[in-house]
């Protein structure tokens, strides 16, 4: 099969194969390939580590980018011009800006391989693609050691996740924990100290924890919370809130937490 040439096909089979990363999370799992689209997120995957599996681009997108065209070939294994109509199979964007890169899955250690002494954040059932890549962006951007991940969280390289994170996915270490509480348990088993972030009255204020190394704040889903199985596993820990508002979005409450932790 050529390893660079146009394509003017819907059906070449490059094109669905490509198709079908964008579209599923199933196809990204069991091929080990993401999408990354935009001039933007391709040269940040590129000059984050990440190898060029495949570079789709239109003849308008290299008139518009044309060195970040040649930067994205020359390192690309294989390079596709595509006919605009085609490329919009691949697009997520309502305005493409005419540039796709296929990328390796970067290796993802289990939730139980991190050090001991890190910061992390665990985040349980996080449904948002927007709130999963904002958390990541804001841990990026903190210098938190990474994410801890439990199954039911959506796909962290799902394309809306990596538009939101603005490149974090491609720096942010993520260790899966297929068994979230047990993960759990065995870091505190370990020594490290879980904090539950909860909106209780009850619950400790988080500026008035001090943060030591080895600790994992809990971040739960949007609507529903952490489990109690998590909750019982951690130090429950809230928000100030001087206002009205009974809660904040997940997204705004995990910089929060994160700050603090690192602060």
């Amino acid at each position: 099969m050529a390893r660079f040439g146009v394509i003017s096909s819907r059906d070449n089979p490059q094109i669905k194969r490509a198709a079908k990363l964008a579209a599923s999370s199933r196809s990204r799992r069991e091929n080990g390939l993401f999408v990354v689209e935009g001039v933007r997120l391709c040269l940040d995957a590129l000059r984050s580590g990440l190898p060029v599996e495949t570079l789709f681009y239109t003849a308008a997108g290299q008139r518009r980018y044309p060195e970040a065209v040649e930067e994205l070939k020359g390192a690309a294994a294989a390079a596709f011009e595509t006919d605009p109509a085609v490329f919009a199979k691949l697009s997520d964007t309502a305005t493409p800006q005419g540039l796709i890169c296929l990328c390796p899955i970067p290796e993802r250690p289990e939730g139980t391989a991190v050090d001991p002494r890190g910061k992390y954040a665990a985040l349980e059932h996080i449904a948002d693609p927007a709130n999963l890549g904002t958390m990541a962006r804001t841990a990026e951007a903190l210098g938190l050691d990474g994410l801890l991940l439990s199954p039911d969280c959506c796909d962290p390289y799902s394309p809306k996740v990596l538009r939101a994170g603005m490149g974090a996915l491609f720096r942010t270490r993520l260790f899966p924990a297929d068994d979230f509480c047990g993960t759990l348990a065995a870091l505190r088993e370990r020594g490290m100290s879980l904090y539950a972030a909860l909106p209780r009255r009850d619950a400790r204020p988080v500026t008035q924890v001090r943060f030591g190394p080895g600790a994992v704040i809990l971040i739960g889903n949007e609507g529903g919370g952490l489990t109690e199985e998590a909750v019982a596993l951690s130090q429950p820990v809230t928000i100030p809130m001087g206002g009205r508002a009974e809660s904040l979005n997940a997204a705004a409450a995990a910089a929060i937490l994160m700050w603090e932790m690192l602060r």
